[in-house]
């Protein structure tokens, strides 16, 4: 059995980690606890928008506050498979074939602009997002735990992109959106910019054993029956919609789950609430659904599973 004073002391550090992103990315609180969420749910996330509004800043100082091993991709389209997953380079030394571990071998990986990368490229991220695992030359290698990807990428059309596929978009728990800030953040951030970075100046709060830690204690929290039948009637309602051409997947029931799971932990809960399902939904099934509509934007498809949530009988 956990310690129950560890477990309050690890969930106050998140407190901390989640305060101390909020002090330097400002009015995007609601964005800080889902990617906090898909940490804890050792899912990965994607941020999409347009560029210079901090999906940067805020993967580089996730990174800086969990004191995890992390690597930066700058994806470009001439950017090769073996630049992400490394491969075996020749020792004249020795005469023989070193192999050397590319940027994946990490615990946080970001990738920058994922988008601009093509789509050879992107598949190489596949398997070690879904099984934490890569092969090179016919030999697996498995990645140190945890595992997470944040990436991000452009608003599809921008020139020089190349759309992810829906099967590499299944990869990732989340699809967040980071917006435009208000002018009074704006205002604010200019303000504490105006002579450093803050970003630069984050310590640890977090460590690697000890968001193992709280990700064992996330698949321990408790799934009343109830709440597992509403999230699978939540999905079910996706598949049935006449709105989408292509409902979410048993694996996207799974996925929310997780994710429910890991939001409840954050908010302090041993148990899931139909709450926290219901919260989570738009961006954990956004990118697994298909509308009808080709020209429907990533919001829109939010707004039918907002819908589809409302549609749904909370279980009491």
């Amino acid at each position: 059995m956990p310690d129950p004073s560890d477990a309050r002391q690890l969930r106050a550090h998140l407190a901390d980690v989640q305060q101390s992103l909020e002090s330097v990315i400002r009015d995007k609180s609601a964005v800080i606890e889902r990617v906090l969420t898909a940490v804890l749910a050792g899912g990965s996330v994607l941020l999409e928008d347009v560029p210079g509004v901090g999906k940067t800043t805020l993967a580089k100082s996730v990174a800086a506050l969990i004191d995890l091993k992390y690597q930066r991709i700058q994806c470009t389209p001439d950017l090769l498979p073996a630049d992400i997953l490394g491969g075996a380079i020749y020792q004249p030394s020795s005469g023989t074939f070193e192999f050397r571990p590319g940027p994946v071998f990490c615990n946080l990986l970001i990738a920058d602009e994922i988008n601009r990368a093509s789509p050879r490229t992107q598949s190489a991220l596949l398997e070690a997002m879904a099984e934490s695992q890569v092969t090179i030359d016919g030999k697996r290698y498995d990645l140190e735990q945890p595992f997470i990807v944040i990436a991000t990428q452009n608003p599809s059309g921008f020139e020089g992109t190349f759309p992810l596929p829906e099967s590499q978009l299944d990869r990732f728990l989340m699809r967040l959106s980071m917006s435009y800030p208000n002018p009074e953040s704006e205002v604010d951030l200019l303000l504490q910019q105006r002579v450093y970075e803050p970003s630069a100046n984050l310590k640890p709060i977090l460590h690697r054993e000890s968001l193992l830690k709280l990700q064992a204690e996330v698949q321990n929290t408790t799934l009343d029956r109830k709440v597992a039948g509403y999230l699978v009637d939540i999905v079910g309602l996706t598949r049935r919609d006449p709105r989408l051409r292509v409902g979410c997947s048993p694996r996207g029931s799974k996925m929310l789950m997780r994710a429910a799971q890991a939001h409840a932990l954050l908010k302090g809960r041993d148990f899931v609430m139909p709450d926290d399902v219901a919260e989570l939904a738009p961006d954990v099934l956004s990118h697994r659904v298909v509308s009808r509509s080709v020209s429907a934007t990533m919001e829109e498809v939010g707004e039918i599973l907002r819908d589809i949530v409302s549609q749904v009988e909370v279980p009491v």
